[in-house]
Order: structure tokens, then C-alpha cells, then sequence
């Protein structure tokens, strides 16, 4: 029901997004980016709980393998390609003398919000899992291939602090704060907008190091530092 939700809501936004740009909207890679969702959530999951949990822990560890196992599968298709989806530790040119600042900015965000809503202890498991996972996961399908998936579904682009907007990068940011802030459970939707703005806001910065320089690795790495931090501080 969760992802049934989710769905509806990516549709609905972006058939909405789509028909103020008809000429530059294609909603077959619209339908191939919920087909991504979709499958990511399952993977996730394991299939809702029908594959056995080999790793066991208290954290997800098989569950975001096997998405990141699908995410890579993906990428290396040739309609999407590993370096047109951010598969590269080579930054685009003269991109680092902007992204520093941008990336500690990125970080002072998360100081922030730990100094904000500080954590209570954390188990050794907890925070290995913090220090790879997320990053490692996420990054590569949100602002990798579901990001790519999105770009040629919304081809129109607007010029902004350096980069080239599309509907496609504002919505895969909601997206992502919308996997982390709604759900489904005894028997009503639920949705939490702070947690809304925490994830989806500092995704904008994420998207923005992604396009400005053509990688995923800041993001990657800026990614687990805003899930650890806290934990480490």
C-alpha cells in the first residue's frame, strides 16, 4: 500500500509536470522511472519478506545490497551507461573550485540537525552501517539512475547557480524525502513533514554536486557523513 501510494504520487506529479511541457515530456521513461521505484522497493524489502534474511543484524544490510546489486545491473544497461549515470570518481572540470564550498555547506546541514536532534548510543552494527549503506545505496539509484530515468522523461531545462534544472532533478528530490517521511501502516497513510524537509532539502544539494560534477562520489560520501555524524559526535 506504501508503494501503491508512492506510485500514485510520482504518476500524478509528474503527468502534472508533463503537461506544462507536452513537447518535452516523454511518459514512457516517466513509466521506466516508476518501474525503478518499484523495483527498488521490493529489493528493499526483500520481496515484502518472502526472501530469508542470509546477513541477519539489527539493520537492512541484505535488503539494500540487493537494491544496489539492481541499481548496478541497471546502470550498466546501454540505455542508461555507468558514466551517464554518475558512475565515476572523475570530476567534471574546473567543478571542485564550486563544490567544495557547496559540500560543507552540505555538511554544516547535517551538524545541525544533530546538534538539533541529538541521538542517544549506538550499537558498533548500527553505525558500520551508517558509515556505507546509505550513501552507498541511495545515491546511486536516487540521484543516479532514477535521476536519469526522470532527466529524459522532463527534457526542458532552466539555467541556475550553474547548473541545467529539470523536472526531473525536483522530482526525484521529492521522492526521496516522500521514501523517508510517508508510509502505510494499520490500515492509514501516515506522513511526516519534518522529516519531509530533512531529507528532501538537503537532497537539492546532492542533485546539485551530481549535475555540477557529473559524479556520484561527493555525493556518496557527504551522504554517509550526514548519517553517521551524528552518531560519531
Amino acid at each position: 500500500m506504501g508503494l501503491g501510494g508512492v506510485l500514485v504520487i510520482l504518476l500524478v506529479l509528474g503527468t502534472m509536470m508533463g503537461c506544462v511541457d507536452r513537447r518535452r515530456f516523454s511518459p514512457r521513461w516517466l513509466l521506466i522511472a516508476a518501474l525503478l521505484v518499484a523495483v527498488n522497493d521490493a529489493l528493499l524489502t526483500r520481496f515484502y519478506g518472502f526472501l530469508p534474511d542470509l546477513i541477519g543484524g539489527d539493520w537492512n544490510w541484505q535488503g539494500k545490497l540487493l537494491a544496489l546489486a539492481a541499481t548496478l545491473a541497471i546502470a550498466a544497461l546501454p540505455a542508461f551507461g555507468f558514466h551517464r549515470v554518475g558512475f565515476t570518481t572523475a570530476q567534471a572540470p574546473g567543478s571542485l573550485k564550486a563544490a567544495v564550498p557547496v559540500a560543507m555547506l552540505y555538511c554544516a546541514v547535517f551538524v545541525v540537525i544533530a546538534m538539533a536532534f541529538p541521538g542517544g548510543r549506538s550499537s558498533g552494527e548500527e553505525i558500520a552501517f551508517q558509515l556505507i549503506m546509505p550513501g552507498l545505496e541511495e545515491e546511486p539509484f536516487y540521484r543516479g539512475i532514477l535521476l536519469f530515468a526522470l532527466d529524459r522523461a522532463f527534457t526542458g531545462r532552466k539555467r541556475l547557480l550553474g547548473v541545467d534544472w529539470g523536472w526531473g532533478a525536483v522530482l526525484s528530490c521529492v521522492l526521496f524525502g516522500i521514501a523517508h517521511a510517508f508510509g502505510f501502516s494499520h490500515g492509514s497513510f501516515s506522513f511526516d513533514p519534518i522529516t519531509m524537509a530533512l531529507t528532501a532539502i538537503p537532497s537539492f544539494i546532492a542533485i546539485w554536486l551530481r549535475l555540477r560534477t557529473g559524479s556520484l562520489f561527493l555525493p556518496v560520501l557527504l551522504h554517509n557523513f550526514g548519517n553517521s555524524f551524528s552518531l560519531l559526535a
